[in-house]
């Protein structure tokens, strides 16, 4: 089972880009965030017609995310619990059932910048009921993941430029501490459970010609409990994405499972 998590950083901006893509890697599974839609609005027939069920939770013009899914799925759940007055789209998640039944989470967790400011706060109020739900994943003891665009730079080794993000909301203390939190219950990082040291990034920003220069960060990750790390056979980014015509100002990164 291949499983890809995608920013697209707007549908309608990346129907092409996307298409293309989908066509080449062939994801069982696509979890998209950033689709910039509300769930009407979302182009759809053209990923059925090419197989895949569609599952989104939009919200006009930013945000928003969707599961694409070749293999059944069960039991779609919107929205991060913990807080009924959220009313941005930045979760979803289903059970995709291949030879094994996985739980899959799409997220986009939030920015937080400017930081320090209300939307810093929002931000780490966001990792506490991501938290809540990571513990209650753990607590089924079944395959799971929680995918999707972080909005964290781990650690110094997924900066090109580590410097460069020291006061940005996506490296601060806070920050990094809050998603250790998470790891720290018992995921497993799949990229980094493939590959180590510097050098690996999924966001290249569209100014400066950060792609030229390599000038990237980690920020997309999917965190595997311990029944879906038993399963992981693969984890890539698909950088060479990012230098295509109109790009997403990050790229896909997957996992394959033995599911």
């Amino acid at each position: 089972m291949k499983i890809a998590t995608f920013n697209i950083n707007g549908i309608k901006a990346r129907v092409t880009a996307l298409g293309d893509w989908l066509d080449e890697a062939q994801p069982d599974v696509a979890l998209l965030q950033e689709i910039k839609s509300v769930d009407e609005g979302f182009p759809r027939e053209l990923f059925e017609d090419r197989g895949y069920q569609v599952e989104t939770h939009g919200q006009k013009g930013f945000n928003g995310v969707a599961i694409l899914s070749k293999l059944p799925l069960e039991d779609v759940v919107r929205g991060l619990p913990g807080d009924d007055e959220d009313e941005q789209a930045r979760w979803i998640e289903a059970t995709v059932v291949g030879r094994t039944a996985v739980r899959l989470c799409c997220l986009y967790l939030p920015n937080g910048n400017p930081a320090p400011g209300p939307k810093y706060l929002y931000k780490l109020a966001w990792m506490d009921r991501l938290y809540d739900r990571a513990q209650a994943l753990l607590d089924a003891e079944e395959p799971a993941m929680m995918a999707g665009d972080y909005n964290i730079i781990p650690q110094d080794e997924d900066a090109a430029r580590p410097d460069a993000w020291r006061k940005d909301a996506l490296a601060l203390p806070e920050s990094r501490h809050a998603h250790r939190r998470v790891l720290n219950l018992g995921f497993t990082d799949a990229f980094r459970a493939r590959t180590e040291g510097p050098g690996h990034y999924s966001f290249w920003d569209y100014q400066a010609g950060a792609w030229n220069r390599n000038d990237g960060i980690r920020i997309d990750h999917l965190l595997l409990t311990p029944q879906c790390a038993d399963l992981l056979q693969d984890c890539q980014i698909d950088s060479e994405i990012r230098g295509r015509e109109k790009p997403s100002d990050h790229v896909p990164v997957w996992v394959e499972l033995d599911a």
